[in-house]
């Protein structure tokens, strides 16, 4: 592989999809063959003690090929998408100065389209609007200002996933700017990245989807989140996330446990589905893979050694 000095701006790959298609089993296997390093690209791996729910690759696994993102913080630390870009830009030139191949990997499309497509240069957050917004949240739920700003982005009100915190921070920067997010304008990319987005059907989804759930109450996911709740009592946003949000309201005694799984999985099903919808637009260079499984494995090798085939 041509050294990094020589070559200082490869076409970087990255492999995502929705949630349960199998990136992480994917990635090891090409790990055998091919010198690379992980830059992740989900949201909630970053914090260190989120590992059942985030269905973290172990250690052992991450000592078979290196990842970076991981464990990176606390879950009461703030982390935003322009953190990720800066440590993510971060990791790939590492990884290129080493002679390796980084391979961004997730499912956090608004982590990827942000790294990819170039971040919009949003205003300092403004903490009395913020809090404001807050009480809207408090008061109403999150869908009087979600609305506002589907008026004014629907592509900003997809971004957001219905993330409390996004929605505020993007309704702030609306209001303040007389703009929504995306059309503010955006900083160069430091790469330039080709992607392939697994894209099986959801009748061979659906299923994956129930098993990692089942799987991961069996692991321990409720005691994670009650070592986390002693930890950090106020439920920081890192403790939002599907999962953690449902089982800490069992801990709670605001349902039944049977009740907090039934409540993930349809958290998980719609996270899936909204997944599906941010990716069906994803631009750049894409390739969309429709097969599950083995056949997504060969579908992967394929595409990953054309990606890198320039590089040598």
């Amino acid at each position: 592989m041509r050294d990094a000095q020589h070559h200082p701006h490869p076409v970087i790959p990255v492999l995502t999809g929705p949630t349960a298609t199998g990136k992480t089993e994917l990635v090891l296997r090409l790990g055998q063959r091919f010198p690379l390093a992980v830059v992740s690209a989900d949201a909630s791996m970053v914090y260190r003690g989120m590992d059942i729910g985030t269905a973290k690759p172990s250690l052992a696994e991450r000592q078979q090929v290196r990842h970076y993102l991981i464990d990176l913080i606390w879950p009461d630390q703030p982390f935003n998408v322009s953190d990720y870009v800066r440590h993510a830009e971060e990791a790939i030139r590492e990884t290129l100065e080493q002679g390796q191949i980084p391979l961004v990997v997730g499912g956090t499309g608004y982590y990827i389209r942000a790294l990819s497509e170039g971040l919009h240069e949003l205003p300092e957050p403004d903490a009395a609007l913020q809090a404001e917004l807050w009480k809207v949240v408090e008061a109403r739920g999150i869908r009087p200002l979600l609305e506002e700003l589907e008026a004014a982005s629907p592509e900003d009100a997809l971004r957001v996933q219905r993330n409390p915190r996004r929605i505020v921070r993007a309704v702030e920067v609306l209001r303040r700017t007389g703009l929504p997010p995306a059309r503010l304008p955006k900083r160069t990319p430091r790469f330039r990245y080709q992607k392939l987005v697994l894209w099986p059907p959801w009748a061979w989804l659906e299923p994956r989807l129930e098993a990692r759930i089942e799987r991961m109450f069996a692991q321990g996911l409720v005691q994670e989140v009650e070592g986390l709740l002693a930890r950090y009592p106020q439920m920081p946003t890192a403790l939002q996330g599907i999962g953690y949000k449902e089982v800490a309201g069992f801990l709670r005694g605001a349902y039944t446990l049977l009740e907090a799984q039934q409540a993930v999985l349809r958290a998980t099903r719609a996270y899936a589905k909204r997944q599906y919808t941010w990716f069906r637009k994803e631009p750049g260079p894409v390739t969309f893979w429709p097969q599950g499984g083995e056949a997504a494995w060969f579908g992967v090798l394929d595409w990953f050694e054309n990606s890198i085939r320039g590089w040598s």
